[in-house]
């Protein structure tokens, strides 16, 4: 039985992993990632969940099943609001809280297991937590380039005005009144325009910040999650 779990869960590792990396490349190279992806996985976390059922079940963890359609709605609702980072994410999401609502078992792994959370939970926090050391490691870039210049420092890097337009990212700058200002993604915001004004100005170089795909965190989080377990509660039961 325990060998079975153990399979089963080797193959969500897999096909998550695989899946989530493809889904990362594409995301990096064309800030895209095609909905078959999401099919596919959901697809095969359902088979998966057909083949536990059919062979070992759930026995105490049945009640977590329950967490698939409540997921799925939460993301949902969390993407209306705009507290999800893309479309892409929230359907990865989802078809994670098909592939895997429990808490993984792979012999010894993970190494902090115990979450009350399903797992798809625990796989979005530890993006998130993972998601927020990027701007510790931008001020340490900043730090190497002696380009110190709060709140510039922690959440981008300066680059030449003719490179940004290669690149994906947003300005943190903005000519308002003649003058510099600092702006965070506001709305209503045209690369483009704002990067001619800066030329127009003679500035040649600005402060900018990246536009980090999530699903880059959201596949460290997921194989964490295999691995670690549930980094936030870890760190909670640390802290109390």
């Amino acid at each position: 039985m325990v060998e079975t779990i153990a399979l089963l869960d080797i193959t969500r590792l897999i096909v998550g992993i695989l899946i989530l990396s493809y889904a990362s490349y594409t995301d990096i190279k064309t800030r895209r990632a095609s909905n078959i992806l999401w099919i596919i996985m959901g697809s095969i976390g359902g088979i998966i969940l057909l083949i536990q059922y059919f062979t070992v079940g759930f026995g105490e963890y049945t009640n977590y099943l329950i967490f698939i359609p409540i997921m799925i709605g939460l993301i949902y609702v969390l993407f209306q609001l705009r507290l999800v980072f893309g479309g892409a994410d929230a359907k990865a999401l989802m078809a994670i809280a098909i592939l895997v609502p429990i808490e993984p078992a792979i012999s010894q792994f993970p190494i902090w297991n115990g979450s009350l959370m399903p797992s798809s939970w625990f796989i979005f926090s530890n993006s998130i937590i993972l998601f927020l050391f990027i701007p510790l490691s931008l001020l340490i870039y900043n730090i190497a380039k002696r380009n110190i210049q709060f709140p510039f420092c922690i959440l981008g890097y300066k680059m030449n005005v003719d490179k940004a337009r290669e690149k994906f990212i947003w300005p943190l700058e903005k000519i308002v009144e003649g003058k510099r200002k600092f702006v965070y993604m506001p709305k209503d915001f045209d690369v483009d325009d704002e990067l001619d004004e800066f030329e127009k100005n003679g500035i040649n170089e600005i402060w900018v910040t990246p536009k980090i795909p999530f699903m880059i965190p959201l596949l460290a989080g997921f194989i964490c999650a295999f691995i670690l377990g549930d980094i936030l509660l870890y760190l909670m039961n640390t802290i109390i």
